[in-house]
């Protein structure tokens, strides 16, 4: 038996012994060898949504990055410990923005456009990001809800700050109709802010951050795939580039690339741009349709890091008291950040 059997089948053992008292969250974009332990597998906003209303548990083992295990320990009660088994499963993009940063660019824009501005950030950011979007008032946004409240942040106030992911940001608020020349980006490190149109005409504030992953799909992947394959569907993810959105057949959530390609006619074919782990399980899903990766180099390093290894050794601490690998958020974040979370929650 390998290591690898032998973690699987001692996971296993410790999973039936704790019981209802352990929850394993895992997200898409987890390898299969997690994905096969977890109790409940999804995006970041049904995760969110699934610890929040789990009343039972007292361990919630988070297979993901760093910013869903904070997110999972706000929402849930202050008994419930939330576990990383991979410490160091970082998100780039969730550090392309931090409170002291978006404090000064608060600051610079309210100068700018007085009070009419709301924040809404993407899940995909630390609590203290969260936090500041609590104190001032706004929201948090998943890629599965991003337009229905995005459509509430307009309502509610003149613009949007929407941070940290550019792309997210200016796809969603193009669907709901806003050119992007109406659009200002704003670059946290030159502490500047850009536009073209008339300042009365800016409704998105973008912060310049990005998903380096889905960032680095290009006009060329799409083109290449068309050629390859080209009576397939090119469907992709929203955080890719605006200019591949606009060639694709469709774009959302990993909910909805999931349920456009199950949904598909038998012997469909489709070019899904996303998360590597995520398009091989469709592919393994739905044998009766063609499925294609739209870049062979979209691959999560961070997501990739939760083994069987660090798995293994996260519930073992478990039963040894050992809770090394608690996420914590202190309170006074966490109650700022509740308040962002919970307005999205009552939107979704």
């Amino acid at each position: 038996m390998t290591t690898t059997e032998e973690n699987t089948k001692r996971i296993f053992e410790i999973k039936k012994q704790l019981g209802e008292d352990m929850l394993i969250l895992a997200h898409h974009y987890q390898r299969d060898e997690i994905i096969q332990f977890a109790d409940a597998v999804g995006d970041s906003l049904k995760l969110a949504q699934i610890a929040e209303k789990n009343k039972r548990a007292k361990y919630i083992v988070f297979c993901g990055v760093h910013f869903m295990a904070e997110t999972a320990d706000i929402l849930t009660e202050d008994w419930q410990k939330v576990l990383l088994p991979a410490l160091d499963a970082g998100c780039p993009m969730a550090d392309m923005a931090d409170r002291a940063q978006a404090e000064i660019c608060w600051d610079i824009i309210t100068k700018e456009f007085g009070e009419s501005i709301v924040p809404i950030t993407y899940i995909n950011s630390k609590a203290e990001v969260k936090a500041f979007v609590g104190l001032h008032d706004g929201t948090t946004v998943t890629s599965g809800n991003a337009k229905k409240v995005l459509s509430w942040g307009l309502g509610y106030k003149d613009r949007v700050l929407f941070l940290p992911d550019q792309n997210l940001g200016r796809n969603t608020a193009v669907e709901l109709g806003i050119p992007v020349e109406h659009m200002a980006l704003y670059d946290p490190h030159k502490q500047s802010l850009e536009y073209s149109c008339p300042k009365e005409d800016v409704k998105m504030i973008l912060w310049d951050g990005f998903c380096c992953l889905h960032n680095d799909i290009t006009t060329d992947h799409v083109e290449k795939a068309r050629a390859a394959v080209p009576d397939a569907k090119v469907i992709v993810h929203p955080e890719c580039r605006h200019e591949i959105v606009k060639i694709s057949d469709g774009s959302g959530s990993t909910e909805y690339l999931i349920k456009a390609v199950k949904a598909g006619e038998s012997g469909s074919k489709w070019v899904v741009g996303t998360e590597s782990n995520l398009v091989e399980r469709i592919k393994r899903e739905n044998p009766d349709k063609s499925v294609y990766l739209l870049d062979p180099h979209s691959i999560c390093k961070n997501m990739n890091k939760t083994n069987t290894a660090n798995l293994l050794d996260t519930l073992e601490g478990i039963l040894k008291g050992d809770f090394s690998k608690q996420i914590v958020v202190d309170r006074e974040t966490a109650e700022n950040s509740i308040k962002s979370l919970n307005t999205m929650l009552s939107l979704s």
